[in-house]
């Protein structure tokens, strides 16, 4: 009887499940839905918790909860958030022709202004004095040619003003609180050219002050340029020379002269070593300057190897024929 009572309830159960899930209520089919349950909820192996089910959902289940869709799917029904890059070429890529643009026309507008530049005149610096109204001649020649000698000769026959650049840079390195004392004395001390700025300033400023107190216009410049690029600026900020005078003596001359003059001058570098020291110097920096003003018609060569007396008559009928009578 008990076994006839348990075998109804199991089917009233049965027929109910079946009822309720709208399938076919047989004993195999209630059997094999559990089994399959079973075996979803519970992975063969701990292992699987780690990996995947390894039985699939039935497949109820699988009506009930569609798959989610790929992210990347083909077509217009995915919808998804992450969207492939478009292929190589499509419209939506950055154009770089704006960029090139660009720069073509940046690079236009920079040579057309190079271009202006270089057609507009450059305008040189005004020299502070006149050619016309200011008379300035070169004197030149080796250490002990005897240029001091015979300025001061024209000096007391023409009315020259004698500016010697050695003069005043030693006068500047003496002075107190010169800016330029010590730089002056190691180059004079070297027998090296002290930097042209130096010199152009202080040529100037004589020059200045000489017209204002005496009103002299004629000036001998002595021992300046002693180089090129002196010679152009003094012409580019002062004033264009007229004339080099150049007195021209042997290396032995010129050293036997100022060792003779070193006994007496109290001059720091009239030495033998500095004297042969200022004779290279003026060989290698001061010759060129010379031959540039020959190259133009602009020297008038003096040979100081005679008696002075000798040298100035030279030096007076040389200027004579260059500059006329009343020079």
């Amino acid at each position: 009887m008990a076994a006839s009572a348990s075998g109804r309830q199991a089917w009233r159960q049965l027929v109910r499940n079946s009822s309720c899930r709208g399938s076919a209520a047989t004993p195999s089919n209630l059997l094999r839905q559990q089994q399959q349950q079973r075996q979803f909820a519970f992975p063969r192996h701990a292992s699987s918790f780690s990996r995947h089910p390894v039985t699939p959902p039935p497949s109820s289940l699988l009506r009930q909860q569609p798959l989610a869709q790929r992210s990347y799917s083909s077509g217009s029904q995915g919808g998804g958030q992450n969207t492939p890059p478009p292929p190589r070429g499509s419209k939506s890529q950055i154009k770089f022709w704006p960029f090139l643009l660009i720069i073509a026309l940046g690079s236009g507008g920079y040579m057309l202004l190079v271009n202006r530049r270089k057609d507009m005149p450059r305008t040189k610096p005004t020299p502070a004095f006149s050619p016309s109204e200011v008379t300035v001649l070169f004197v030149l020649g080796g250490p002990g040619a005897g240029k001091g000698t015979q300025c001061a000769r024209l000096v007391r026959d023409y009315h020259f003003a004698h500016l010697s650049a050695g003069d005043l840079l030693r006068a500047e390195q003496d002075r107190p609180g010169s800016q330029y004392g010590q730089l002056i004395r190691d180059c004079i001390k070297n027998g090296e050219i002290v930097p042209m700025e130096v010199t152009v300033a202080l040529l100037e400023n004589a020059m200045r002050d000489t017209i204002a107190r005496t009103g002299t216009k004629k000036f001998l410049i002595d021992g300046f340029p002693r180089k090129m690029d002196q010679a152009l600026k003094f012409e580019e900020v002062v004033c264009p020379a007229r004339l080099v005078l150049f007195y021209d003596c042997p290396e032995a001359e010129m050293e036997r002269r100022l060792l003779e003059r070193g006994k007496t001058s109290g001059r720091a570098d009239d030495n033998a070593e500095s004297i042969r020291k200022r004779f290279r110097t003026f060989v290698d920096t001061s010759m060129p300057v010379v031959h540039h003003y020959e190259a133009e018609g602009r020297v008038v060569k003096v040979d100081s190897t005679p008696p002075p007396d000798k040298v100035y008559a030279d030096t007076q009928e040389k200027l004579r024929q260059a500059l006329g009578d009343k020079f």
